[in-house]
């Protein structure tokens, strides 16, 4: 067996204790201490801005937080955005400008949470996971979390990496007519968490490519690689419905929330983005209800190869068993067999070889065993 078990690591082994690779390597450390957990990304930690109104509209990149002060202005709406999660100190200096709790920022450097929102007095803390499709070698998902920070008149998102996740809606802010460029931080907050849930309507068409021809040729002509992708599927399926479900209590309660950081104009935007998290949910349970269907054919599919294999062996043996009867008898060496010595009996032999032979393939024939 190639199977080993795996090396556990503890905390005090670690030799970068600022970025572990899960949960299970923190223990020890009280709570609150800001260490990132996760798949450590190549990226460099990036601080953008974005500050608008429905008239103005500026973007700019910060070297630290500290700059954050001279561009506080009261008209604007400020969204923070922070690609990278390598540099503990920013994510420290944001919770102490904007008096954010220690455990809130522990979880923004955690990237293995669940879903989730956190309702504080000042501000909103959600967690969301942005999803893609990756084909390197196979059908894989590739998953990213993204914190937000909800506070009154500002916005703060926080990537694992530099991606083009929220191009879209740098491209909405462009227009000044449109609704974002008038709304308040919640409805930015709002339009964050629709770009992300709109990518898993994405996935959802990658599988239907993938489904789609898979059950056609399932029939013709299971293989063991189908098999593999299968599995795959299955896999990526079960982890794609655990990022997805909480988000359906996640909108729930923001609904519900009795609080001035949303304002009701807004939350049946939020309502839309519900329905269509409950949409992805149903076709997610759809998707597992097929790729079981998909293995009962596949497994179906080989025992009815191996079955028609086996019948027509069956077949062929039954044809031959007379024929070996006959020979094995006029193998025996006695010396008194009168048909040893008759002059035509030999292709008397193979006469009656194959006239049994033509008669056992018609008779099979007409039992519509072939």
């Amino acid at each position: 067996m190639n199977f080993k078990i795996p090396t556990w690591h503890r905390l005090h082994k670690k030799k970068d204790e600022t970025v572990l690779n899960s949960s299970a390597d923190k223990s020890g450390l009280p709570p609150g201490s800001l260490v990132h957990i996760g798949e450590r990304h190549e990226t460099e930690c990036k601080i953008s801005v974005t500050q608008y109104n429905a008239d103005t509209l500026l973007q700019h990149d910060i070297a630290s937080i500290a700059e954050l002060k001279q561009l506080q202005n009261s008209k604007l709406i400020t969204w923070v955005n922070i690609d990278g999660l390598n540099d503990v100190s920013i994510v420290e200096s944001i919770g102490r400008k904007l008096n954010i709790h220690s455990l809130v920022l522990e979880d923004i450097l955690s990237t293995h949470q669940r879903p989730k929102l956190e309702e504080y007095e000042d501000y909103f803390y959600l967690v969301v996971k942005c999803i893609s499709v990756g084909y390197e070698d196979a059908f894989n998902l590739r998953y990213e979390q993204i914190s937000i920070l909800l506070l009154a008149d500002v916005v703060v998102t926080f990537q694992e990496k530099t991606d083009d996740t929220f191009n879209p809606i740098h491209n909405r802010l462009q227009n000044d007519k449109g609704r974002l460029r008038k709304l308040g931080s919640d409805y930015l907050a709002y339009v964050i968490l629709d770009t992300i849930v709109d990518e898993y309507f994405v996935i959802e068409d990658s599988l239907d490519k993938i489904f789609d021809p898979m059950e056609d040729n399932l029939l013709s002509n299971p293989t063991a690689e189908m098999l593999q992708v299968i599995q795959q599927i299955r896999r990526e399926l079960i982890a794609m419905k655990r990022n997805i479900s909480p988000l359906r209590e996640l909108l729930t309660k923001i609904q519900h929330a009795d609080s001035p950081l949303l304002q009701e104009k807004t939350l049946p935007y939020y309502g839309d983005v519900y329905d269509h998290v409950l949409r992805i949910s149903e076709s997610l349970e759809s998707y597992r209800e097929r790729i079981t269907a998909m293995q009962d054919i596949y497994l179906s599919s080989v025992n009815n190869k191996m079955n028609e294999t086996i019948r027509i062996l069956t077949i062929f043996a039954s044809i031959f068993i007379p024929l070996t009867f006959i020979v094995g008898i006029y193998g025996m060496n006695f010396e008194y067999m009168p048909e040893l010595k008759w002059r035509w009996a030999y292709p008397t032999l193979w006469i009656l070889f194959i006239t049994i032979s033509i008669g056992l393939l018609v008779y099979f024939k007409k039992k519509k065993w072939l």
